[in-house]
């Protein structure tokens, strides 16, 4: 077959893959100047600079940590970001280290009575919003410092207007264990991700356009292509006939420092409304680098529009049930497959977003 797959981020290269290894003709186009999506790294100087937010590798599931390996090799990092709350460092996920900062405990039994101490009880109902989530599992003093001013500035709303599913498996553990993710698996690529998107696409029977819209010449590329894989909004596919879905996007200021070590952490989350950034990233330390400079990148929630990237999927009832209508009607094209985050209108983890590619795949071809 003739297979078109518009975008080149990690769903569409896994499936672009695996569709030219069973002899079809794919062709890759990606609207930006390089491939790779959102995952796309940057080489400067040795240091892999994730352009659009950072990104660690993490699964339990060991046939997708061996499939990605064979794109690249991964290092050891382990990922244990922190937070800085007005000057003050606390661990993430919330564990021993964060309650001993927090309130001078020192063993689980304390720090369980501090917490239950603080919780709200909601006598058998149902959270209502994210505040009352939040704080019927951990309690006022890690809600104030940690997490409601962080989330007000992720998602540009207070706390009480948010949907309560969004927090709703807070990682809370009462051991002394900075590792963020559970998972049995879990790194970085040594050579960056780009290395990992462009091993993918290099088959003889894949060809990639760049700096390519696919509605620009969408009669023409519909016409050629026996399949098509959208990654893109699957609101735009349908020419939002039945609304806009919402997003929020990010915006990022990369800035070289001429000192070898910065911050100290790969990842700092600022959960005060004092900093207008949610995090800064020092990419470096995903590769232990020993550069005599660095690279730090500020992150800023912003709403989202057309002319920026849409990033997190505001999955509240009312933009869900716009996108069930347009999933309904997804399901009876037969010839496209809406796939990644946007043609799903779904947050993935990466290992997920390789496993539902190879499933796709497999389905259709």
């Amino acid at each position: 077959m003739k297979i078109l797959v518009v975008g080149s981020g990690l769903f569409g290269s896994v499936f672009a893959h695996e569709a030219a290894k069973k002899g079809h003709e794919v062709c890759v186009i990606e609207k930006r100047e390089h491939i790779g999506g959102n995952i796309y790294t940057e080489n400067n100087e040795g240091i892999h600079v994730h352009k659009y937010g950072a990104h660690i590798f993490h699964t339990s599931d060991e046939k997708i940590w061996n499939y990605i390996q064979q794109f690249g090799e991964f290092n050891n990092y382990v990922n244990s970001p922190i937070a800085n709350y007005k000057g003050d460092i606390y661990n993430l996920p919330f564990n021993m280290n964060t309650f001993t900062k927090m309130w001078s405990v020192t063993t689980p039994k304390e720090a369980k009575q501090k917490i239950s101490n603080q919780l709200l009880n909601l006598n058998g109902k149902k959270a209502k919003n994210l505040e009352e989530q939040a704080l019927s599992l951990v309690g006022t003093d890690i809600y104030e410092k940690l997490i409601k001013e962080y989330t007000e500035k992720q998602w540009g709303r207070e706390c009480n207007k948010l949907p309560s599913f969004i927090i709703k498996r807070l990682p809370i553990r009462f051991t002394y264990d900075n590792n963020y993710f559970n998972d049995k698996y879990q790194g970085i690529p040594k050579n960056g991700y780009t290395s990992i998107i462009k091993n993918m696409l290099e088959h003889p029977n894949i060809k990639i356009r760049l700096k390519t819209d696919y509605f620009e010449d969408k009669e023409i590329y519909d016409e050629w292509a026996d399949k098509i894989l959208f990654t893109g909004m699957i609101d735009e596919y349908f020419e939002f006939e039945y609304g806009r879905l919402e997003y929020r996007s990010l915006y990022f200021k990369h800035e070289k420092k001429n000192v070898e070590n910065l911050t100290g952490n790969a990842v700092i989350n600022y959960t005060s409304h004092q900093e207008k950034y949610t995090r800064t990233i020092e990419h470096k330390h995903f590769n232990f680098g020993k550069q005599p400079f660095t690279i730090i990148t500020k992150e800023y929630p912003v709403e989202w529009n057309e002319n920026r990237i849409p990033y997190y999927p505001i999955n509240n009832t009312e933009n869900m049930s716009i996108y069930n209508k347009y999933k309904k009607k997804a399901s009876k094209q037969s010839k496209v497959i809406f796939g990644g985050r946007l043609g799903t209108y779904a947050y993935l983890d990466m290992d997920k977003i390789i496993s539902e590619s190879l499933r796709c795949v497999e389905k259709w071809t």
